[in-house]
Formats: C-alpha cells, structure tokens, sequence
C-alpha cells in the first residue's frame, strides 16, 4: 500500500481531528485542473478531475477511504474560484471527502458550484461519512433549487445516514427556495428525518437563504446532533432563517458557541427569524448574536420551546434569554 504521509504537504494546514485512511484504506485525489477521469486517482499525479468520478463511479472505492480534493487554479484576475460543476451521491459508509485548502473561506478551499437545478450538490446516503474543507455555491439566490448537502436517510430500508461530520466547509447561495427556508438550504434533512449522530462544526455560512434545516420526520425523529462553533449567514436581506427544525423536532440538540451575525429579513421571507426550534430538546448555549433585541421563546420571532436549555448566550447590550 503507498503511504503519503501528510495528505497536507500539498498545500494546506494540518488539522489533528483531520482523517487519514484506515489499515488497508485507500488515499484517492482529485484535482480539477491538472486531473482526468481516466486516471487511477491513486496519486496526486494521477488524480481524478471530478468528484463524482470518486465517489461515484470509482468500483475501487470502499470503507475508510479518503478522497483528497485540490482546488482548481486560480488566475491573477479571477473573482470567484473555478469550480467542480458537478452533483454526487456519497453511498460508501465511512469514507471522508477532504478538501486540501486553508480554511472555510471561498478561494481558500476547493468549490463545489452549480447554477441551477432541484438536486443537491452533495447527498449523503451511508453512515460515518466525513465532508471537511469543501465549498459549496449555489451561484444565485433564486437559481439553485437543490441547496448544498442533503442528508437523506430512509431508516435503514435502503440507507441509513448516521454518524456524520461536516466540519471547516464554506456555504454560499445553498437554497432550496427563493423565500422559503423551511424547504432545505445548505445543510439540511429530507423529509424522512433519521440521519442521528451529526456533527456540524466550524463552518461558514454566507448568503443562504436557510443555513441548517431538519425539513421532516416522516420516518424518524434525529437525535443527537450538534452544531457548534459556527459562523451563520448574514446579510439579513439574504436569509429567511438560520437554523430551522419541522414540527416533530430534534431530540438531543446542541447549538453551542456559533455566531448569529443577524435577525434575518428576506423579502418576502416565510420565516424571518434566527431559530425555529419547535418540538426540539436540548441546549442553546454559549451564542453570541448580532442584534441588540432578541429574545426566545414561543411567543417571540425565534420560536425556542421551554425544552431547549437556554444559558450563556450573548447579543449586543446583554445576555439574551427566554420571554
């Protein structure tokens, strides 16, 4: 087996919580500037040139593989990054799509970018799936349809989605809607619900019309998820709601030290509120959010039930509580 030490010396930062390929797991790279689908994607020199050709259509691909993925080049002039114009479905349990970069900032990491469509850039449909440091565009507010990363689980009848991290990741323009935030964004939950044991962490929101999003629970409620130590998305004329959980709620929730830049304020937005949490039990702590008059509760903009735990939590004059 060919041992690459550092997947990092390629051009980022080593992160300790970063995955490197189990006993016997393969290192496979994708680079979309100087890689074909015809190669072996074994090697940086030999890399794939699209995502989907790794996790798609890679019958070499299996458990505890890591797919490394290079930005496309950049030119002097240019003012977006090139982009993998492509969607795909991650069905390998336990595989992590690493993107090699410097942190969650457009241009810093590899991008993901589609103009319009209904299907998501990412599906995930297998458990301990790891995506970190990739960037996903919707390109336009009102074109994209599909969002950024659905998780869609089915209970396990034909996939089971659990156990999953999205960590370091840039999130632009990842809507399901033009308005409507309760209908997807750029991390969100199809209507089947499931998808237990999530990680969200440490990512970069920006100009989505909905951030996070548990869209329904018709087969399973999720539990156990955590979102922390995230920066949310702002403008507020950009966003209908940041995070956003249907009816049945999430059990075991966790929204801890993310920043909230804004009360969102979309025109003609369904939501226009921070936190709709109906039904949810767990804890809203240590936030800071961008705004000198929040207040939570049932009776309030931001819907928080008397079962989310509210301590610690900061805006711009005061600490900010339940009413």
């Amino acid at each position: 087996m060919a041992v690459y030490g550092n997947a990092y010396q390629w051009g980022g930062y080593p992160l300790p919580t970063a995955p490197i390929p189990r006993y016997n797991g393969r290192a496979w790279f994708v680079d979309g500037t100087n890689g074909l689908d015809g190669n072996s994607g074994r090697s940086p020199k030999n890399a794939f040139a699209s995502i989907g050709q790794a996790v798609e259509d890679n019958a070499d691909l299996q458990e505890g593989d890591v797919i490394y993925v290079f930005p496309h080049v950049m030119a002097a002039t240019d003012t977006d990054p090139g982009s993998y114009a492509e969607t795909f479905i991650i069905d390998t349990p336990q595989i992590a799509l690493v993107g090699i970069g410097a942190g969650p900032v457009q241009g810093g990491i590899p991008q993901v970018k589609i103009g319009s469509g209904t299907t998501a850039m990412c599906t995930i449909r297998a458990p301990g799936v790891t995506i970190m440091g990739i960037g996903f565009n919707g390109a336009s507010a009102t074109t994209n349809t599909g969002g950024g990363i659905k998780i869609d689980d089915d209970s396990g009848s034909t996939k089971s989605v659990f156990g999953t991290v999205i960590r370091g990741c840039h999130f632009k323009n990842c809507n399901c809607h033009a308005t409507n935030g309760a209908l997807g964004g750029a991390i969100y939950w199809g209507s089947n619900g499931g998808g237990w044991q999530t990680l969200i962490e440490g990512n970069r929101f920006y100009k989505n019309v909905a951030d996070i999003v548990m869209t329904g629970t018709g087969l399973s409620v999720p539990q156990d998820v955590v979102i922390r130590e995230n920066i949310f998305s702002g403008p507020a004329a950009n966003v209908d709601v940041n995070i956003y959980v249907a009816a049945d709620g999430i059990n075991g929730l966790i929204i801890d030290r993310n920043i909230f830049q804004c009360t969102p304020n979309i025109s003609s937005g369904s939501n226009a509120t921070i936190l709709k949490l109906t039904s949810c039990v767990g804890v809203l702590s240590n936030n800071s959010f961008g705004s000198s008059s929040e207040a939570f509760g049932a009776a309030q903009a931001n819907v928080v039930p008397t079962t989310m735990m509210i301590c610690g939590n900061y805006q711009d004059n005061a600490l900010v509580g339940r009413t």
